[in-house]
């Protein structure tokens, strides 16, 4: 009997291609950049099974024209870059990795959080510009950290860790959350409240929800205007959750002090974009979860998730459970 067939995007970190490797036969695209869409669709023509990233667009068209193609896993907390409906309605199970980057990315949020409210890497341009003459009692002053008030919009996992490592800075914690498991927020000590008045509150609004119709924009010129001119937007969710042309215009004109963004929109940002041109906006690369040992997990769960669909078994990660109840998988 002849091995499944299946696609993998990328390169993976640690040992997932080569257990993958064991029981299929994968087509692997190894550039550094996301394989272009026509790859993608020449690829998915005869593949069983498909492992693709956040940055692979995998719309309906793409699905259909899988004929054969009976799991997608993708590597991602999320999968608002799947169209999960055209899946379903094709028995499609699609596979997901939440859970393993929790630590990792509410390790990186709360540094964003250090780094922008201190002017980290504003400091370290100043000194490599050799603009470091003497000590002075008003150079680069920033914001305490210590005792100030986090707003958290999304009390999810990665919500929640960035609210448990709140506490050891004494700092007071509002959310926001309508779908917050309440029991958990009161062991976290953490006080609910409405969207507008954590703005108005938080010297700090740090972003954890997923992309969705709901979400898209949820922070733009209004929410902005509610919030303190002191305050810092952190935002390790996605890109489309904040509005980008209203936050350059907030940042620029000091309606908030500052912004730290590990995703934007568009994503990789444009070189040209103004957001670039600001010293008081932050952005890295979308590096949240990127630690050895967590991007490693998140391939071996997206190999899990692939295999076990190809053999027929439940996912133990699977985005779209209720393909299991039609009986036909």
């Amino acid at each position: 009997m002849s091995q499944p067939r299946v696609f993998v995007t990328r390169i993976l970190p640690g040992n997932a291609l080569e257990l993958l490797r064991e029981s299929c036969a994968v087509r692997l695209w190894e550039g550094e950049l996301p394989p272009p869409r026509a790859t993608i669709l020449q690829e998915i023509v005869d593949a069983d099974g498909l492992l693709p990233l956040l940055t692979d667009k995998i719309d309906a068209d793409l699905i259909n024209a899988g004929l054969k193609l009976r799991v997608i896993s993708n590597m991602a907390v999320g999968c608002d870059n799947i169209d999960v409906v055209a899946a379903s309605a094709r028995n499609i199970p699609v596979g997901y990795t939440p859970g393993v980057l929790t630590e990792t990315s509410a390790d990186f949020a709360f540094a964003l959080l250090m780094a922008a409210a201190r002017r980290i890497v504003e400091g370290e341009r100043f000194v490599k510009a050799g603009l470091w003459q003497t000590w002075s009692p008003t150079l680069l002053l920033g914001g305490d950290i210590y005792g100030a008030t986090l707003g958290i919009i999304g009390l999810g996992r990665i919500g929640q860790g960035m609210a448990r490592r709140a506490r050891g800075f004494a700092m007071r914690v509002l959310y926001y959350d309508p779908a917050a498991n309440r029991a958990k927020a009161q062991e976290l000590g953490v006080i609910e409240c409405e969207l507008d008045d954590l703005l108005r509150q938080s010297d700090y609004v740090s972003l954890h929800v997923p992309l969705k119709t709901d979400t898209y924009h949820l922070i733009g010129a209004r929410e902005l205007a509610l919030m303190q001119p002191t305050a810092i937007l952190i935002n390790t969710a996605r890109g489309g959750v904040v509005d980008p042309q209203a936050l350059y215009t907030a940042l620029k004109a000091g309606q908030i002090a500052a912004a730290a963004l590990d995703v934007t929109e568009p994503e990789p940002i444009p070189l040209d974009d103004p957001l670039l041109t600001l010293e008081n906006c932050l952005i890295v690369p979308h590096i949240a979860s990127a630690s050895h040992a967590t991007r490693a997990k998140m391939a071996n769960m997206a190999v899990e998730n692939l295999l076990a669909g190809l053999r027929g078994e439940p996912m133990p990660f699977c985005f779209n459970p209720e393909v299991y109840k039609t009986g036909r998988i």
